[in-house]
C-alpha cells in the first residue's frame, strides 16, 4: 500500500531536478507515490521526468495545458493522489534518505497527529554553506502543538516554517491557494495547521535551496514580490467564510498589516528605478489593499499613533508616501 505522496512543481528546473528525484527515489520509506508536473517547461525538465518515470514506476509524470504556477500544478497533482499522506517537494529543494519514513513513524505514534513538520536546513547555492532554520521549543523537544498555536507560530515571521507531511483529507480540504502565483503554499500551510489536531515534529530534514535569482530573494526587487498583499488577503476572505475565532482574525489582520508595510517601504525603496507604468500599477495596488484595513481592528502593538494612519484618499495617499517614509526613519518602526 503506497504510504505517502510527494508532490513536485517543476519548470525549467534541468539543472536541479535529477538531484530532487535521486533524493526522493532513495527514500528508505519504499512506499510512495512521486507526482511530479511539468508547468509548461521550455528546458529538458519533461524530458528528465519522463526517462526517470521509465526507470521508477513510482513516479507519474503530468502536464499542465499552459504555464499557470506552482499552485495550479501542485493541485493538479493532488487530484491524483492515493497514500494517506501527502507533502510537497520543491524541484530545486530535496529530503534527507529517512525523511519521510521519519514522518509516517510520528504519526503511527500520535493518532492525532495531522501534521509533521519536518526539519529545515537551508543550503545557500553561493557557497554550499548550510544553516539549521530550527523550531520552536516545545517541537524540538517532541512535544505537539495545537493548531491555533502552529498558525499563530507561523504568522510570526514563519517561526515555524511551512514545510511537512499531513494527512491528505486535510490537504483536499485546503488545496493550494490560485489567487496569486507565488505566496499560495503560505495559505494552505496555514490553514493546515489551523485546522490541525496537533502538530508535531520529525527528524527527517527537508533541504531547502536557496539561490541568487530565487524569485522570494529580498535582496532583489520583483514586482511579484507585492502578490503577498493579495495572497494574504484571499486567507483573510477564507479565514471569515470559516468564522474563524476574532482573536485569531485580528492576528492575522497584523500580520497582514506587517506585510503592508514591507511591501510600502520595498516600493519607496526601489520606485527611482522602475518605469512610471510600474510605479502607477504598483501604487494602486497598496492603495486598493489599503482600503481593506480597519485601524481599530489592528492589535495595538501593530497601531499606528493618532495622526500617522495613511488616508484612504488616493490623492492624499500618493502625498503621504515620502511623509511616510520619514516617519519611518525617524522611529516609526518601534511604533508598530
Amino acid at each position: 500500500m503506497t504510504e505517502v505522496a510527494i508532490l513536485v512543481a517543476a519548470y525549467n528546473a534541468a539543472a536541479t531536478l535529477p538531484r530532487c528525484l535521486d533524493s526522493l527515489c532513495s527514500q528508505t520509506l519504499t512506499a510512495i507515490e512521486i507526482l511530479c508536473v511539468d508547468d509548461c517547461s521550455t528546458d529538458d525538465t519533461l524530458s528528465i521526468l519522463r526517462r526517470r518515470a521509465s526507470l521508477d514506476s513510482r513516479i507519474h509524470v503530468l502536464q499542465t495545458a499552459v504555464n499557470s504556477g506552482q499552485a495550479v500544478a501542485r493541485n493538479l497533482a493532488l487530484e491524483h493522489v492515493h497514500a494517506p499522506y501527502v507533502c510537497m517537494v520543491d524541484a530545486d529543494d530535496w529530503l534527507s534518505p529517512d525523511a519521510l519514513e521519519q514522518a509516517v513513524t510520528i504519526f503511527r505514534q500520535h493518532p492525532q497527529t495531522d501534521c509533521c513538520v519536518f526539519r529545515l536546513m537551508l543550503h545557500h547555492a553561493s557557497d554550499g554553506s548550510e544553516h539549521d532554520y530550527g523550531l520552536p521549543q516545545r517541537l524540538a523537544q517532541g512535544q505537539a502543538l495545537t493548531g491555533e498555536e502552529a498558525f499563530e507560530l507561523c504568522l510570526d515571521s514563519w517561526k515555524l516554517h511551512g514545510l511537512y507531511l499531513t494527512r491528505t483529507r486535510l490537504h483536499r480540504l485546503y488545496p493550494f491557494d490560485t489567487a496569486t502565483r507565488l505566496y499560495s503554499d503560505d495559505n494552505s500551510s496555514r490553514l493546515h495547521y489551523l485546522h490541525s489536531r496537533e502538530v508535531r515534529a520529525c527528524e527527517g530534514t527537508y533541504y531547502y535551496y536557496r539561490h541568487e535569482d530565487a524569485m522570494t530573494d529580498e535582496t532583489r526587487f520583483n514586482i511579484r514580490r507585492f502578490d503577498m498583499m493579495e495572497a494574504n488577503l484571499s486567507l483573510l476572505i477564507t479565514l471569515k467564510k470559516e468564522n474563524v475565532r476574532p482573536k485569531l482574525i485580528r492576528r492575522y489582520e497584523g500580520s497582514r498589516w506587517m506585510t503592508f508595510i514591507y511591501c510600502f517601504r520595498l516600493y519607496l525603496t526601489h520606485r527611482d528605478e522602475i518605469d512610471a507604468a510600474t510605479a502607477e500599477q504598483i501604487s494602486k495596488r497598496l492603495h486598493t489593499i489599503l482600503h481593506t484595513f480597519r485601524p481599530s481592528r489592528l492589535p495595538l502593538r501593530y497601531r499606528w499613533k493618532p495622526g500617522y494612519w495613511l488616508t484612504l484618499n488616493r490623492t492624499l495617499f500618493r502625498l503621504q508616501q515620502q511623509a511616510y517614509q520619514h516617519l519611518w526613519v525617524k522611529g516609526i518602526k518601534k511604533i508598530i
